[in-house]
């Protein structure tokens, strides 16, 4: 709006209520200067380390262990251009050089992740109640173009080429992705109190709904599914909590350690190249899963529940598989 021959603009409202309210307070802090300085918050400052910290305890607590990792990833990369800086002293400028630095390795898709990134943490400070910081940089910064390519769907014989290539303890990891159509990070934090060998069914665990709470879903198990998890039932540690788990060497602690696993990268890797098939990694599991349901004639909806997709366009195996 304009007044007095002034122009008052403010974006980012997340309704047209909440628009309109903000307008007729600035409305009236405009026609009453000598009290807006006395009321209106002083706007502040902090140091650009401090926000990169803070907003990392937030995403530690709220959000995925993939989704912290690459933040964490990210913002070392920052720290080493800004981490003296206060937040105030970082522009858009400062911001754009640094994502051409990323484009021209020709990771265009990391250069617009860490735009994505730094938008996000900087309006965690500047929404935060007590306005850690005044602006974000990185507002008006637009994404580069992304030249999308056909994602490669392996055929369902390169899929099993790969299960039956790998060892026992692989086999079974496998094959519990693919029966429960389950995302690794579920599958990795599968523990044996999620599990009913009686009425055979488990339970899986996703962060990705929104708050970032972890939500259950009900797993009914076939045969396949349910002869894997008898066997491994009956031979586990029962010291250990976790279906999947490994022993490894932990550079934090000094020393070998055991717990489920966090990503499992270079087993794909391995089998993809012992069983002679272009590489690809899990989330084919889920296609092939979502297929054998498909021709079994299972209705979308249900394959959309198991899948954990909030939309049931996600979850179109007919058009996806």
């Amino acid at each position: 709006f304009t007044q007095n021959g002034k122009r008052y603009t403010k974006t980012w409202f997340k309704t047209k209520r909440e628009a309109k309210q903000a307008e007729a307070k600035r409305k009236e802090e405009a026609q009453n200067p000598e009290q807006t300085m006395i009321t209106a918050p002083i706007p502040t400052d902090m140091e650009f380390l401090e926000l990169v910290n803070r907003r990392l305890d937030y995403i530690k607590a709220y959000n995925s262990v993939k989704y912290y990792a690459n933040h964490i990833c990210a913002a070392k990369r920052w720290c080493r251009l800004w981490g003296k800086l206060k937040c105030n002293e970082i522009n858009a400028d400062m911001v754009q050089t640094h994502l051409y630095g990323i484009k021209k390795t020709g990771n265009v898709v990391s250069a617009n992740m860490h735009l994505t990134m730094l938008r996000a943490m900087f309006n965690f400070g500047m929404n935060h109640p007590r306005n850690w910081i005044a602006n974000n940089p990185t507002m008006g910064l637009a994404k580069f173009p992304v030249e999308k390519k056909v994602k490669y769907i392996p055929p369902m014989e390169d899929v099993l080429k790969v299960i039956n290539s790998a060892d026992p303890d692989s086999q079974d990891y496998l094959w519990t992705i693919a029966c429960t159509l389950g995302r690794v990070s579920e599958i990795n934090r599968l523990t044996w109190k999620d599990i009913n060998l009686q009425e055979r069914y488990l339970y899986l665990y996703t962060r990705k709904k929104k708050g970032g709470s972890l939500t259950p879903r009900r797993i009914a198990m076939n045969k396949k599914l349910y002869a894997t998890l008898s066997k491994r039932y009956a031979e586990r540690d029962p010291e250990k909590p976790w279906v999947f788990w490994h022993r490894y060497w932990s550079t934090k602690e000094q020393a070998f350690v055991e717990g489920p696993y966090k990503d499992r990268k270079r087993l794909m890797y391995t089998l993809c190249d012992k069983a002679g098939v272009t590489y690809f990694r899990y989330h084919p599991f889920r296609h092939f899963g979502a297929s054998l349901l498909d021709h079994q004639n299972v209705p979308i909806g249900d394959i959309q529940r198991i899948l954990g997709h909030e939309k049931i366009g996600r979850a179109s195996c007919r058009e996806r598989v």
